[in-house]
């Protein structure tokens, strides 16, 4: 296996400010302990391909709901590898848990970005029976998986990122 990124942290004072960007009610001081109780993704088996990104607190999505959650985390990969988020199996299967973009792209150069990278997983409660998914605090709810990717021969991209969703459209 090829060792080729590092899951971190973003500062608390970038957590906090988008934490209280979709968590308005949270006091300083509850974003802190949401702070520290904050699990780097991690593979559940030798043989998993996802490592999995866990809430950082109780969360239920009732039918047609969405939210999206901060999760704390930043990647810093080599250049040539991507980083795929997918919602966990078992959600999506279960309860049609959805991730709102399909697919989440992070790319190797999001980690320098204004934000620091903060990886953020907006999702939906897409299931059709009219049940809650209730995520529970510090459970996996998304996965990423690492893929290398090649470039044409003729690409002279030369822009540098600075943002995180669609600042290279910009």
């Amino acid at each position: 296996m090829k060792k080729i990124a590092k899951f971190e942290k973003v500062s608390l004072d970038q957590f906090t400010k988008d934490w209280a960007g979709e968590f308005s009610e949270s006091s300083e001081a509850e974003i802190k302990e949401i702070y520290d109780s904050i699990k780097l993704p991690k593979r559940a088996t030798c043989g998993s391909a996802g490592y999995d990104f866990y809430v950082p607190v109780n969360i239920t999505l009732a039918p047609g709901e969405e939210k999206k959650i901060p999760t704390g985390i930043r990647c810093w990969m080599e250049e040539g590898w991507v980083l795929k988020i997918y919602p966990r199996s078992g959600l999506g299967f279960k309860f049609r848990l959805q991730l709102n973009n399909t697919v989440g792209i992070i790319d190797s150069d999001y980690y320098g970005s204004d934000n620091e990278g903060h990886i953020q997983i907006k999702v939906t409660n897409d299931g059709r029976q009219g049940k809650d998914v209730v995520l529970e605090a510090g459970t996996g709810f998304a996965q990423g998986i690492f893929l290398e990717y090649g470039i044409t021969i003729d690409d002279d991209t030369e822009e540098i990122r600075n943002g995180g969703f669609g600042s290279t459209t910009r």
